[in-house]
């Protein structure tokens, strides 16, 4: 094969667009492989920090996000049962004076709406499951379930945690079951406007073994969301979620109090997923290959930061690769991983812990962070 001068990308996810997008500011020819057919407003919220926000300025859309997110003025934490105040961790305005950018809440659809308007529409091709990768002197041939082929001369894996590019380069191991069930919800309409007074705008309820978070996704105040976190022994359920119920709700936080009752009986439809997770990988790169996000370094979701460190990895890795070139892959792979891997090696430590902002801590060594001031670190040779 001729020596391919383009990057691809495997996953159209939120890491894998903005990634692409960031590549393409960059200056390279980006083509993105997703499995699905296509996408629509599925899914449910997701936090956006200044972290993150300052990426998206980057990328012309922090403005447009702004517009249909929520800004809630506080994350409050609070006691499950008795209501009281664990932290009151502010955000709004002081969040764009001590950090740098807005805190903001938001469906993830919206949000990865924008994010795919940043790509060459001609350049991201749907209906593509990867079936094998073979690299080669002057490049990567990928091969697709549907029989077509491509080639590039790397590829990023930001295809999940499932990631069919990091079981290329460690072989097949199956995510493991973290003990815990996710439980989601949205809420609308009347339901939302009868409890208004006594629902605040961002709030984590806590109680010993599990939680429930709670914001706002649109900056009109249309929809509610909930996910929980909660110990369950053994996810032996088919899928990749089931439905829930309001009295599995009930069950799950009895005893909490009644505001979050009243959040219980004002779901319509529940879901319950399986969070999952892996080991810290061994290796982030091999030749021509690299991972990133959840391919990478997975985390439970109770920190808020996973689609971030993603998001965040795509920018160090544009930038390594633009100081290197793609024929000097092998550097920036190198710079790319000396540079995140401490970050987020500490990001996922604590959000498995399950310890963030429930009492009155300083947030800003995540917050204020700026991957496009942040030194390029060389990692120790394999």
């Amino acid at each position: 094969m001729a020596r391919q001068q383009n990057v691809a990308v495997v996953g159209a996810g939120l890491g894998g667009a903005a990634t692409a997008a960031l590549l393409r500011e960059a200056g390279f020819a980006v083509d993105v492989y997703e499995q699905a057919e296509g996408f629509s407003r599925l899914g449910a919220g997701i936090h956006v920090g200044p972290n993150v926000m300052k990426i998206f300025r980057r990328l012309g859309i922090e403005d447009r996000l702004a517009a249909v997110s929520s800004h809630p003025d506080f994350w409050f934490s609070r006691d499950g049962a008795t209501g009281e105040y664990l932290s009151r961790i502010p955000l709004g305005a002081f969040a764009v004076r001590e950090y740098g950018a807005p805190y903001v809440t938001v469906h993830r659809g919206d949000m990865h709406e924008l994010q795919m308007g940043t790509l060459d529409p001609a350049r991201v091709h749907f209906g593509k499951q990867l079936a094998t990768v073979e690299e080669r002197e002057d490049g990567v041939l990928l091969s697709f379930t549907d029989g077509t082929t491509a080639e590039a001369a790397i590829v990023v894996g930001a295809d999940g945690i499932n990631s069919r590019i990091r079981e290329v380069l460690l072989g097949p191991e199956k995510p493991h079951y973290s003990g815990w069930v996710a439980h989601r919800a949205l809420i609308r309409g009347e339901k939302l406007r009868e409890h208004a007074d006594i629902f605040e705008d961002c709030v984590k309820w806590w109680s010993d073994d599990r939680h429930m978070m709670v914001y706002y996704t649109t900056g009109g105040r249309a929809e509610y969301y909930y996910v929980t976190g909660v110990p369950h022994p053994a996810w032996d359920f088919d899928g990749n979620s089931v439905p829930s119920s309001r009295e599995e709700m009930r069950e799950a936080f009895a005893g909490y109090c009644p505001t979050v009752q009243a959040l219980i009986e004002s779901s319509d439809e529940v879901s319950k997923w399986p969070l999952l997770n892996r080991s810290p990988l061994p290796l982030w790169s091999r030749g021509r290959l690299v991972l990133l996000g959840d391919a990478c370094h997975p985390m439970k979701p109770h920190m808020a930061q996973g689609a971030a460190m993603a998001i965040e990895d795509g920018a160090i890795l544009a930038r390594a690769l633009a100081e290197t070139g793609l024929d000097d892959h092998a550097t920036a792979f190198r710079l790319y991983e000396g540079t995140r891997r401490e970050r987020a090696s500490r990001v996922q430590a604590v959000s498995n812990a399950n310890t963030w902002l429930r009492t009155q801590e300083d947030p800003a060594w995540v917050f204020a962070h700026d991957v496009f001031a942040e030194p390029l670190r060389m990692a120790e040779p394999a």
